[in-house]
């Protein structure tokens, strides 16, 4: 169970994933008028946020720390 302070919304993908990913998905439905390939990109999306929401919850923070700091840590 996901305590108040986490930033899970009820599908249980992260807000900010979750918001982007409805936003791309829309873009491409509404926008390009492909509708069936905004569902799909909005379900693969959903479902790979949901999914490695489950394994660890702080993904998306890790993720946002990984790309900024890229550089830093090559060899």
């Amino acid at each position: 169970m996901a305590s108040s302070s986490r930033a899970v919304s009820s599908p249980g993908a992260p807000r900010g994933i979750a918001i982007l990913n409805g936003t791309l998905a829309a873009a491409m439905g509404l926008g390009l008028q492909q509708w069936i390939a905004g569902l799909l990109l909005w379900l693969a999306g959903h479902s790979l946020a949901v999914f490695a929401a489950k394994r660890d919850p702080d993904f998306a923070t890790v993720l946002a720390r990984h790309l900024r700091q890229k550089a830093c840590l090559s060899c």
